[in-house]
Formats: structure tokens, sequence, C-alpha cells
């Protein structure tokens, strides 16, 4: 399945609309990173809110986004980890280590904004 990238502003905001393939999370990495190049984004937003589960290597990939585009400049976010997930992962010992997270859309786009004008101290995790 093909995530839709959006691109708003400074920022890419990717949407998981459903389960992905591990070959889907390969494609969404692969295209993150050369969107971030190509449009020089400065921020990129990956929303999970439709995930009902969250495996290791889903949360690999995430972790993997985030460094791959913080080392071409730009900041990530992860929003929408479901109540859910977010125990399941604690009870997994699965971590975003480094990698920020927001409640929704609406707090991901602050923390870019705030990470962009007012440099690293923004964290929202």
């Amino acid at each position: 399945m093909q995530v839709p990238i959006l691109k708003q502003g400074h920022y890419l905001i990717a949407s998981i609309q459903s389960a992905l393939s591990d070959t889907d999370v390969l494609r969404l990495r692969e295209e993150l990173g050369e969107q971030v190049g190509r449009y020089r984004s400065r921020g990129v937003i990956v929303d999970v809110t439709a995930l009902d589960v969250m495996d290791s290597f889903v949360a690999r990939s995430l972790r993997s986004i985030a460094l791959m585009s913080r080392l071409r400049g730009a900041e990530t976010v992860v929003v929408g980890i479901q109540p859910d997930v977010a125990f399941a992962m604690v009870q997994l010992g699965l971590t975003l280590e480094d990698v920020a997270c927001a409640l929704d859309l609406e707090e991901g786009l602050a923390y870019l904004d705030a990470w962009l004008h007012g440099g690293d101290d923004a964290r929202a995790d």
C-alpha cells in the first residue's frame, strides 16, 4: 500500500492509513529520504494514528527514518500513537529512542515550528 506524503511548507507529512507490509515500510523510508532532499524539507511528520499495532520492524524503521532525516537536516516527529499501541510497545521493550513523538498532527506541527525557529530545545516527547 502506498503511503501518501504531503508537502506542507518546509515539512513533509506521511500519513500511514493502514497496516503496512515490510516492503511498504521500506518504500516509505526510501521515498521520505528522497523527498527530504528534493524539497529541502526541514521537518518530517509520520502519522501512525491508523495503526492499531506496531511491531519491532516498524519501530526500528521509524527510528531509521528519523536518523536518516536528521542527517539530511530535517527533524522527524511521530504522531498519533494510540494508547493500546503505546502500552504494547512498552511491554515489548520497543522504543523510539531519540525520536520526537507528539499526541497528534497539530502538536507535531507545533513541535517542528518550535524546533525550526528555536533550536533543539523543543522536545515533544
